[in-house]
C-alpha cells in the first residue's frame, strides 16, 4: 500500500495481513502512518496504489458505509456517544429499523440486545433505557463496541447467536482512559470476541497491552514496516527499537545542573498539587514545583495530561484533590490549541499580546502598539510590525505570542502544554531555550511534550502519567527517551 499527500509519502509500501481470529497490533510513534491506512482500511480515505482482500475476496470500499457494509468497522480513541440518548438509541443510531416511517422498538432492541451481549457476555448486563452518559467511562466503551459490530453486519443478523457479522474490527487505543481493572475486563471481552472468529486491529502505544493480549504485531515506522512478530517473544525493547529507529540508550551519568538557589527549600515551592482527579481523567496527580525548576510531564495521548493542567489553571472542573499556589503572581496557561484557544488569529500581534489586561489600551491604541512592538523585540518574533494579524505569522512566531502575552503579565508558574507543536526545529530550539531561560529567572514551570528528547534536554525533573496515574518525578538524568516510553506504556 502506498500513499502520499502531495509531495510527502505517508506510506510506502506497506504489507499488512489480519487473520481471522487474532488480535492484531499496530504500533508507531505519531505520524508514522497508523491512521492514514487505517482510514484507507475504513473506506475515509483512498490509497494511490493498494491491493486488499477481505475473507479471500477483492476489497475496496469507496466510503465508510461500505466498509461497514462489507464487515470492516472501528472504535474511535476519543467516544462519540451521545450522552443524552439512551444506550439502546446509540447503539441503533443510523440503523434504526422502521416501516411506515415509525421505527420498529422491538427489532432495534432485539439489535441492541444481541449487539450488547457480544461485549457483555453471560451474566452481565447494560440496561437499555439509561442515558449513556450516565454510565462508566468502562461501560461507555462497551456500547462503542457494541454500535461498531451493529453498523458491521449484527443488525442484519438480530436473531444469530453465533457471534457477530463483521469480520474486522479496529480498537484505537481502547484502554487509554481505562484503569487497570476496566482495561483487564474490557480485554476478556475482546479475547470472546477473537474467539468468536472476529480479526481485531489493535492500535495502540501500550506495550504492556500488546505483550499481554495480541497474537501478533506491526511496527510502522515513517510510513514503513520495521517490525513484526509475535509481542509475547519479542523483548520489549526491540519493539521500542523498531518504533524509535535506534538503539536503546543507558541513562546518562552525568549530573544535571546543581541545585538552583533557595530550591531545597520548602518556601521555594509555588505550586502543590495533591490527589488532584479529574471527572473523567486524570485520576490521580500528585507533585511539588519549585521556583527555577522545569518539571516534566509525560505520557501517551489520551493519558490525561492537557486535562491536569487545565484542572490546575482552573479551566476545567476537578473530581477530588487539592492545589495550592503558593505564588504571589499566579498561574497562567499555553495552550496546546494555539489557533482555537491560545491566539485570536484574526487579529494583531499587539491585541494578542495584551488580551488578558488591556488597561487604558483600549482608549489609547498607540500604546497598544509600542507595548506589542517591546514584546516583539524582547522575542525576536518576527513579523512586520505589532499591527500584523497573528495568523500571518509561522507557527514558531504564533507561539512566541502566546508566551509573551503569560510574560507580560509576569505570571510565577506557567503551565506550557506542547509548546514545539507544528513548528519548524530552529524555532523548537528557541522555545525550549525561551523556556529554560525563564525557569533561570524563577519561573516555576510545568512542562507538557509529546516529543520525549524534548523533557529529557530541558527539564530538571519528569513525572509519567500512565493510565491516569501520575508517578513520582525523578531527575532528568534518570531518563531517557525509551526509559519514558517503556514507562508511560507499561
Amino acid at each position: 500500500m502506498e500513499k502520499a499527500f502531495g509531495a510527502v509519502a505517508v506510506l510506502r509500501g506497506v504489507d499488512l495481513s489480519v487473520r481471522q481470529g487474532e488480535i492484531h497490533a499496530l504500533l508507531g510513534e505519531n505520524g508514522a502512518g497508523k491512521s492514514t491506512l487505517m482510514r484507507i482500511l475504513l473506506g475515509a480515505e483512498s490509497a494511490d496504489r493498494c491491493r486488499m482482500k477481505l475473507a479471500g475476496e477483492p476489497y475496496a470500499p469507496a466510503a465508510p458505509g461500505a466498509a461497514q457494509r462489507a464487515g470492516v468497522v472501528m472504535v474511535p480513541q476519543e467516544r462519540t456517544l451521545c450522552p443524552h440518548m439512551t444506550v439502546l438509541e446509540n447503539v441503533v443510531l443510523g440503523l434504526e429499523p422502521a416501516r411506515a416511517g415509525f421505527v420498529r422498538r422491538g427489532a432495534a432492541r432485539a439489535i441492541a440486545e444481541r449487539a450488547l451481549g457480544l461485549v457483555t457476555g453471560v451474566g452481565r448486563r447494560i440496561p437499555l433505557d439509561v442515558r449513556a452518559g450516565s454510565l462508566s467511562v468502562a461501560d461507555q466503551q462497551l456500547v462503542e463496541i457494541a454500535r461498531a459490530l451493529a453498523q458491521g453486519g449484527a443488525a442484519a443478523d438480530a436473531s444469530s447467536q453465533h457471534g457477530p457479522s463483521a469480520k474486522v474490527l479496529v480498537l484505537d487505543e481502547p484502554t487509554a482512559s481505562l484503569g487497570q481493572d476496566d482495561a483487564a475486563r474490557l480485554f476478556t471481552r475482546v479475547h470472546a470476541l477473537k474467539a468468536a472468529g472476529l480479526a481485531v486491529v489493535l492500535v495502540t502505544h501500550f506495550l504492556g497491552d500488546v505483550r499481554a493480549h495480541a497474537d501478533r504485531y506491526t511496527v510502522l515506522r515513517d510510513g514503513k514496516v520495521q517490525g513484526e512478530g509475535d509481542p509475547k517473544v519479542t523483548p520489549a525493547e526491540q519493539i521500542v527499537r523498531e518504533m524509535l529507529g535506534r538503539e536503546l540508550e543507558a541513562a546518562r551519568d552525568e549530573p544535571r545542573q546543581a541545585p538552583r538557589a533557595g530550591e531545597r527549600r520548602e518556601e521555594s515551592v509555588v505550586l502543590d498539587v495533591e490527589a488532584l482527579g479529574g471527572l473523567e481523567r486524570p485520576r490521580s496527580a500528585t507533585f511539588v514545583l519549585r521556583r527555577g525548576e522545569v518539571l516534566g510531564i509525560a505520557g501517551l495521548v489520551g493519558s490525561g495530561r492537557t486535562e491536569l493542567l487545565r484542572m490546575i489553571a482552573g479551566l476545567d472542573a476537578r473530581g477530588k484533590g487539592t492545589v495550592r499556589v503558593r505564588a504571589e503572581r499566579g498561574v497562567g496557561l499555553l495552550s496546546e490549541d494555539r489557533g482555537g484557544e491560545g491566539l485570536m488569529l484574526a487579529r494583531s500581534i499587539a491585541e494578542n499580546v495584551t488580551l488578558s489586561r488591556r488597561g487604558t489600551f483600549v482608549s489609547r491604541p498607540g500604546a497598544l502598539l509600542a507595548d506589542g512592538a517591546r514584546w516583539i523585540a524582547e522575542l525576536s518574533i518576527k513579523a512586520s510590525g505589532p499591527a500584523q494579524a497573528a495568523g500571518e505569522l509561522s507557527g514558531g512566531n504564533q507561539q512566541k505570542v502566546q508566551l509573551a502575552r503569560l510574560l507580560r503579565e509576569d505570571y510565577d508558574v506557567l503551565l506550557i502544554d506542547e509548546p514545539t507543536r507544528g513548528i519548524d526545529i530552529a524555532s523548537k530550539a528557541q522555545v525550549l531555550a525561551l523556556v529554560r531561560e525563564l525557569a533561570q529567572r524563577g519561573k516555576g514551570i510545568v512542562l507538557v511534550s509529546s516529543q520525549l528528547d524534548e523533557l529529557v534536554s530541558t527539564c530538571d525533573r519528569i513525572a509519567v502519567l500512565r493510565r491516569g496515574e501520575l508517578g513520582a518525578a525523578r531527575p532528568a538524568s534518570e531518563w531517557t527517551e525509551e526509559t519514558l516510553l517503556l514507562e508511560a506504556s507499561s
